[in-house]
């Protein structure tokens, strides 16, 4: 009787190790989902660090000097200075 129960208990401790691994906390689903959203998440890091460094870029410049600002003008609001001529080309030909 005695040999029969050794084996059944370890084999029941088997079945809950087991059954801890694949359904339990820290179990390999779960830390295979965790690891897809981190790696989503460095890729949205990454995606701001890009940005955060262009808007930086961008105010450094504009800080720094004034012809940054005066393209920006022209660009946007289609400006130009005293004594020039505005020319604007279609994109379209038809």
């Amino acid at each position: 009787m005695a040999n029969r129960f050794i084996p059944a208990l370890l084999m029941a401790l088997l079945v809950v190790i087991h059954a801890q691994l694949w359904f339990g906390r820290g179990s390999v689903p779960q830390v295979n989902a965790l690891r897809l959203d981190l790696s989503r998440v460095e890729v949205a890091n990454k995606a701001a660090q890009h940005r955060n460094e262009q808007v930086a870029s961008e105010v450094d410049d504009l800080r720094e000097g004034l012809y940054t600002v005066e393209e920006l003008a022209r660009q946007d609001f289609g400006m130009v200075k005293p004594n020039e001529i505005f020319v604007q080309f279609a994109n379209g030909l038809r």
